[in-house]
């Protein structure tokens, strides 16, 4: 099977196209590498277009024809969307009205989407179940569920179908160190304790210390990129036999604290992690973590690599082999 994978040179997409190769379909990355990387292109065609350009995505879709796609091209930095806005909007929501209409042209119904657990906002009880108010306190979360609701309002009116995978904490890298996560600015936990452990660029930021948990510390869902990847095949798969579209969380349900973080990645590296302890960010909740009740039932999805050594240990490798 022929896939396109929308923003497939940045972190998730590429190992997606990774995971997808494997299985021997082909994905065609289309991206316009303003975030993503020339170098993570390697299972597949790419081709270099701006998503929000129709005649760009005509000539891929006349050029690979694909029987479905996947959609990762979004900017991700929340603090990024509460200053500029108006790019967000434009990229993450405009950006998808643009793809609608050319998949719509080429006659292709079949789009998996890239969602977040911001949607949610600050949860009114744990775990998170998809049933959760969806009221997002961040730009990001909110492209996010507008472009949930854009991809309800068509799947009810055309043929049509689609995934929404809500993600939790991506995080890790390829187990054989091929690909990982290279963000700049880098704004995710892990990869800047490994930093911190390495001595690249200065302490760790460590927000807040008085949160209501067992250390003081926001916990989070981590989910190792390679079984959210897996999550997105499973996804695909199941739109491919015929399913209505749906939505689903794709976490591990487990929360870890970020002191719980550090000492994974001190066990892992044998070297400490300088950090600085900063005032709480503003929205940031004590606790966050999924419901998976409904990935296992629907995707028959059990993350098999999320184990927070594992996840370290992998983007360790990772880090080690570029640095």
């Amino acid at each position: 099977m022929r896939v396109l994978i929308v923003g497939g040179a940045g972190y998730i997409g590429s190992h997606v196209c990774k995971a997808l190769a494997q299985r021997g379909d082909e994905p065609v990355v289309f991206d316009n590498l303003s975030r993503g990387h020339r170098h993570a292109v390697r299972w597949g065609p790419l081709f270099e277009g701006d998503i929000r350009q129709a005649r760009d995505l005509d000539a891929v879709f006349t050029q690979y024809r694909p029987a479905a796609v996947m959609h990762f091209a979004a900017n991700i930095e929340v603090g990024e969307g509460q200053r500029e806005p108006l790019a967000f909007w434009d990229n993450n929501v405009a950006g998808v009205v643009s793809l609608l209409g050319a998949m719509k042209r080429a006659a292709c119904e079949v789009l998996v989407f890239s969602s977040t657990c911001a949607t949610y906002g600050t949860p009114q009880s744990l775990p998170l179940t998809e049933d959760e108010p969806q009221t997002p306190i961040n730009v990001y979360g909110r492209t996010k569920l507008a472009v949930e609701q854009l991809l309800a309002d068509i799947a009810s009116a055309e043929a049509f179908r689609y995934a929404a995978l809500r993600y939790f904490n991506a995080s890790g890298a390829s187990p054989d160190g091929e690909i990982g996560e290279e963000h700049d600015p880098e704004t995710h936990l892990i990869p800047n304790a490994l930093k911190a452990a390495a001595g690249r660029g200065g302490p760790m930021k460590l927000f807040g210390v008085d949160y209501d948990t067992s250390d003081g510390t926001c916990e989070r869902d981590f989910i190792h990129v390679m079984d959210l990847a897996n999550a997105h095949l499973a996804a695909l798969d199941r739109l491919q036999d015929g399913a209505h579209s749906f939505v689903c969380n794709v976490g591990t349900g487990t929360g870890y604290s970020v002191k719980a973080v550090l000492d994974a990645v001190e066990a892992v590296t044998g070297l400490p992690v300088p950090y600085e302890i900063h005032d709480r960010r503003p929205g940031d909740p004590p606790r966050l973590y999924a419901d998976v009740e409904r990935s296992r039932d629907l995707l028959g999805f059990r993350p098999e690599r999320s184990d927070l050594h594992s996840i370290v240990q992998d983007a360790w490798n990772f880090y080690k082999r570029i640095w």
